[in-house]
């Protein structure tokens, strides 16, 4: 029996010297200079897909997609689409129908939940996106999800961008092939500010995933990270 394989994936954040992606109120705000900018779309022109939560498409006026023409002429000179498919994770649905991403339809919109989503919820949401994918009962099944975006829709190359739950599962499952962090001169503080992974966290050292440096180099004030397994 074939087993079909799933996307390459890789994690781009900014966050503080303090390791925090958002404020205390977790609003979510772009902190990063026009060079980090530049390079979220510079590696979104790379990814047949980009990745996000609910709490970051509702809390943020983004709609994921591939920027101006000089990135989408880049994608078209890799083989790439136009512009990029665009997937929405969200466990009980709760995404805001009024969110930016739905009002570009440039590309497929894409929503992966789980069976505890309302009928209600179910229901709006078929109406707003291109499919949603029912993959788990009570959390999503990220393996599961991954090969039907790689079967069902041909993406070969996935962009996340958060936010910290999502990139946390990711992590726990040992799924993330490549993670970029672009360190930005701010110091945030507080213990209910976002951090690149939040959730439940690991019991012990010895449960750490471990990465190592790519490469490192500085532009600005700003240091641009890359790390793999």
């Amino acid at each position: 029996m074939k087993t079909t394989k799933r996307p390459f994936i890789f994690i781009n954040m900014a966050m503080t010297a303090d390791g925090k992606i958002a404020t205390a109120n977790r609003a979510v705000s772009t902190f990063g200079s026009p060079r980090d900018h530049a390079h979220l779309l510079e590696l979104r022109a790379t990814a047949d897909a980009v990745m996000a939560g609910a709490r970051t498409v509702d809390s943020a006026p983004v709609n994921l997609g591939p920027g101006g023409a000089k990135y989408r002429r880049r994608r078209l000179a890799q083989g790439l689409a136009e512009y990029n498919v665009r997937v929405i994770v969200s466990g009980g649905g709760s995404i805001n129908p009024r969110a930016e991403i739905f009002h570009d339809r440039f590309s497929p919109i894409l929503i992966v939940t789980t069976d505890r989503i309302p009928a209600a919820k179910l229901q709006r949401l078929r109406a707003l996106a291109d499919e949603v994918k029912i993959c788990g009962r009570e959390t999503v099944d990220f393996p599961a999800a991954l090969r039907w975006l790689r079967e069902q829709w041909g993406v070969q190359r996935l962009a996340c961008e958060g936010g910290a739950e999502l990139n946390a599962a990711l992590f726990r499952e040992r799924l993330v092939d490549e993670l970029h962090v672009t360190v930005c001169p701010k110091i945030f503080g507080g213990r209910r500010a976002p951090t690149i992974a939040d959730g439940p966290g690991t019991p012990s050292l010895a449960d750490a995933v471990p990465f190592r440096i790519q490469s490192l180099r500085r532009a600005g004030d700003e240091l641009f990270a890359v790390f793999a397994p």
